[in-house]
């Protein structure tokens, strides 16, 4: 089962948060998200805990708790629909088919 754990302290890494639902069941992965340019927590995480039972358990007990001062949540993941395929820069058109591009004589 997969959950969503927002409100986590930025001093928070994978591991802590891995360790910290392993009190209660199995955990596949543990990943927290980090800004691309900083590399600090966004205070936000994803974990995936094989055991349905065990994550729901987790799921109950931790939503809610306080965690070096802040409030987290813990949630079911929501599946999130695939994104529409890119069509190029600043295009929201539908793609153009494939074919030379036409001449237009300048003289």
């Amino acid at each position: 089962m997969k959950l969503f754990v927002g409100g986590l302290p930025t001093t928070l890494d994978e591991v802590d948060l891995k360790e910290m639902f392993e009190l209660y069941g199995e955990v596949a992965s543990a990943i927290v998200v980090k800004d691309k340019v900083s590399g600090k927590s966004k205070g936000f995480g994803f974990l995936d805990m094989p055991n349905d039972q065990e994550a729901k358990e987790a799921m109950d007990l931790l939503d809610g708790a306080s965690i070096f001062g802040k409030k987290i949540g813990v949630k079911l993941q929501e599946e999130q629909p695939p994104k529409p395929r890119d069509t190029g820069a600043y295009s929201t058109a539908a793609p153009r088919p494939n074919r030379p591009p036409t001449r237009r004589r300048i003289f």
